[in-house]
This record gives structure tokens, C-alpha cells and sequence, in this order.
């Protein structure tokens, strides 16, 4: 009997978590990390995975989604998107409130092979309709219901999430975040807003968060963004930051500016995160996947381990399972992304459908999820 279900061979390891960037072979057993050395034996395993030219990560972690196909009209499947594009673990962010989160756990997290977490919806009935908010009434962001349903999936409910654009909530968006806030806080757990056009301005309304809670959307173009008129970066933003709010990217539809990005990169205000946002009005572009989404911050200038670092261990310490993945440390789960750094000509499109061209793509090879070969053509 082999001493390892699975080796990952001769690839470089980009993993942030133990600051390693260097040749190393990865090994996998029993669905966890087993070793991580210069050179493990072939006869040592009963698969391998040639790895030669390739760049060898931690499990990438996907923060916003959404997947509950079907039923959310946003909705993607989750398997063909996630696992099989590189992310090992996605988190859907508010697909589901109260009233639908019991199918969502059922028919689509019991059943994928990429590990999902919810946030649960602060609206009981989630993002069902693209023709009514969810927070129009205030009726529906029902505290109750909420903390009811998250109590019962304490393992699959890792927060809060309410959306605050001015079409989801009208005029009451300082209301709708109070509940969500109080629902995260009766459950301890974190809230993640989404922002852009909202009724207040995003200086204002990161305020009112908490160490710990989540702003999606960081550099979106919409009104009440991030930075005023003159393009600087609000006091407030810069000390919620401080303080311990975590800002994501959540790329998008409408929720991504590369003016932006680059505007708030000039002034050292960097995402705590990258998220894709991906969902059904967004898959055949600009967003497409997660690799795509961290390819426009590698022309944006970050580095490769940071861009990795921003979708692995970082990620992980968000969602609070900072050791367990996001990292390659023997012990951990067995999740690693096998991707290569294609240099050409490429061009990027953002949520407003300004594009730029870049020289470096980050491309799917092959996914490891609980010690098993995940490769794109099983889709």
C-alpha cells in the first residue's frame, strides 16, 4: 500500500501561509496535507501530478459567490466554476436569507465537491427576484428568523450579509445594516456589506462596522464610493481599515473599476481580499473566474505571492479557518490549485468596461480538494 494517495510533483509552491516560494513536491493522505519536501518519491503514491512549469498553491478561497442555482436568480453552479477553475472553498455571499437557507444547505452545499460556506441573507427570502430589493420592506430583514436559522448551521453560517445599494434598500440602509449587525452579534459572527450607490456614503457607513466585519466592493466606480470627488481615499475608509474592517475586492458586474483600483493602490489603500463575485450575469465576462479576477491585480502591480496570499491564507484568518485551509502546512486540509503564469498579450475588462492590456494570465491546471484530482475537463 502506497504511502500517499497523491503527489504533486516537480511544480514551484507559492504558499504565503509559511512564506515558502520554491521547487517543492506536495503530498496528500488520508484528504490532507501529508509533506511538503524537495523531492518525494514517485514510488510513494499511487497518482501523480506533473506539475514542471507550474506554480503549486494553497487551495484558493473564493469570498463572494454565488451559487445557488435555480433558485437565486443570480445563481451558478457551483462544482463547473469553483473546483473546477481552482477554488477549492467559495463562500455564497447572501444567496439565501432565513426562509430559502435550508434548501441552499441541502440540494447545493451537502451535494458539491467544492467546500461552501454561506453568509447568511439578513432579507429572509435572499436574492430571489431581479425585479424587487430585497429590502424595499424592512419587514423582511427579520433578526429573528436569521439568528434562528444561523444557530441551527453554526458550521455553514459564517456571518451576515445585507446589500446597500439605493435599488435593494431605498432610503433605509442604515436601518437594514442595524439588524444585520444585531443578528451577526447575537450569532458572533461578521457582517459583510455590499456597497455602491448606496443612500449613505461608504465613509459613513463603515463606521458602523466592527472589527472583523467585511466591505465588499471596495473599488467599484459607483456613486459614494470610497474616494471623493478629487479621487482621495476618505479618512474614514483608511481608519476602518486600521481598525480591523476587512476590505474585499468582489469584482462583479457593476462593482470593479480599474480607475479606481489604481487610484486607491497610488494611495497605499490595498484590498484585505480578492473575491470574484461571480455569478450567472458575470461568468461570460468581465469577471469569467477567480484566476481571472487575481490576473488583473498582478498587471495592477501587486506580486504573485501577494495576489495568492489575498485569496489563500488571508481569506482563510477572515472566515475564521486561518490553519485548517488556505495553507499547504502538513495537517491541514488537502486542497492545492496548480496554475501557470502564461506571459502574452491579454486584455482585461472591468465592471465599467474599461480594459486594459496585461503581459502575465494566471491559468487553471488542475485542482487538488480533500487529496483527490479535480482537472477542467471532468466538466
Amino acid at each position: 500500500m502506497a504511502k500517499y494517495e497523491l503527489i504533486i510533483k516537480g511544480g514551484t509552491v507559492v504558499d504565503p501561509s509559511q512564506s515558502i516560494h520554491e521547487r517543492q513536491d506536495v503530498a496528500f493522505s488520508y484528504g490532507k496535507v501529508a509533506a511538503v519536501e524537495p523531492d518525494i518519491s514517485d514510488n510513494l503514491a499511487n497518482e501523480i501530478v506533473d506539475a514542471t512549469d507550474a506554480i503549486v498553491t494553497p487551495g484558493l478561497i473564493d469570498l463572494h459567490v454565488h451559487v445557488y442555482w435555480g433558485v437565486g436568480h443570480y445563481g451558478i453552479e457551483a462544482d463547473p466554476t469553483q473546483v473546477a477553475k481552482g477554488v477549492t472553498t467559495a463562500v455564497d455571499a447572501g444567496s439565501a436569507g432565513a426562509w430559502t437557507f435550508p434548501a441552499f444547505r441541502r440540494y447545493v452545499m451537502e451535494r458539491s465537491a467544492t467546500r461552501l460556506y454561506a453568509l447568511l441573507n439578513i432579507s429572509s427570502m435572499g436574492m430571489i427576484s431581479p425585479k424587487i430589493g430585497e429590502l424595499e420592506d424592512l419587514r423582511w430583514a427579520d433578526v429573528e428568523d436569521a439568528t434562528s436559522v444561523g444557530r441551527a448551521n453554526p458550521d455553514h453560517i459564517l456571518g451576515i450579509k445585507v446589500r446597500l445599494s439605493q435599488p435593494l434598500t431605498a432610503n433605509h440602509d442604515v436601518d437594514s445594516l442595524k439588524r444585520a449587525i444585531e443578528a451577526a452579534e447575537e450569532l458572533g459572527k461578521f457582517v459583510m456589506i455590499h456597497v455602491g450607490n448606496s443612500f449613505t456614503p461608504m465613509h459613513e457607513l463603515v463606521g458602523m462596522l466592527r472589527p472583523g466585519d467585511v466591505v465588499t466592493h471596495a473599488y467599484h466606480g459607483s456613486a459614494h464610493g470610497a474616494m471623493d470627488d478629487s479621487g482621495r481615499v476618505y479618512d474614514g475608509i483608511v481608519e476602518a481599515q486600521k481598525r480591523g474592517v476587512v476590505f474585499d475586492i468582489g469584482h462583479g458586474r457593476g462593482s470593479f473599476s480599474f480607475a479606481s483600483a489604481e487610484k486607491a493602490l497610488a494611495q497605499n489603500f490595498l484590498p484585505d481580499n480578492i473575491s470574484s463575485d461571480l455569478h450567472i450575469y458575470n461568468i461570460e465576462g468581465p469577471v469569467h473566474d477567480q484566476l481571472s479576477t487575481l490576473s488583473k491585480f498582478l498587471h495592477l502591480g501587486l506580486s504573485l505571492d501577494e495576489v495568492i496570499r489575498l485569496s489563500t491564507s488571508a481569506t482563510a484568518k477572515t472566515i475564521g479557518h486561518a490553519d485548517e485551509i488556505g495553507t499547504l502546512k502538513p495537517g491541514a486540509e488537502g486542497d492545492a490549485t496548480v496554475m501557470r503564469v502564461s506571459e502574452g498579450k491579454f486584455t482585461f475588462v472591468d465592471s465599467l468596461d474599461a480594459t486594459v492590456e496585461g503581459s502575465r494570465k494566471l491559468e487553471h491546471v488542475a485542482t487538488i480538494r480533500g487529496g483527490k484530482l479535480y482537472k477542467p475537463y471532468l466538466w
